[in-house]
């Protein structure tokens, strides 16, 4: 399992329910071509499965 995940915002969150514009939040992301880099967790891979349509996602070391 890698030890981080790279999540990267490819869509709007403009026409998305409350709940997925606050998980974009908690990753820590605000428009479209940010990225993030956050530990490989079971908490943050429910934020991206949430998401999924969202963002993109690559496993870094």
């Amino acid at each position: 399992m890698a030890k981080n995940l790279k999540v990267t915002q490819v869509k709007s969150q403009i026409s998305e329910r409350p709940n997925m514009r606050e998980t974009l939040r908690s990753l820590g992301l605000k428009k479209i071509g940010d990225s993030v880099v956050r530990p490989d967790t079971p908490q943050n891979r429910g934020y991206v499965q949430i998401v999924r349509h969202l963002v993109t996602v690559e496993e870094i070391d």
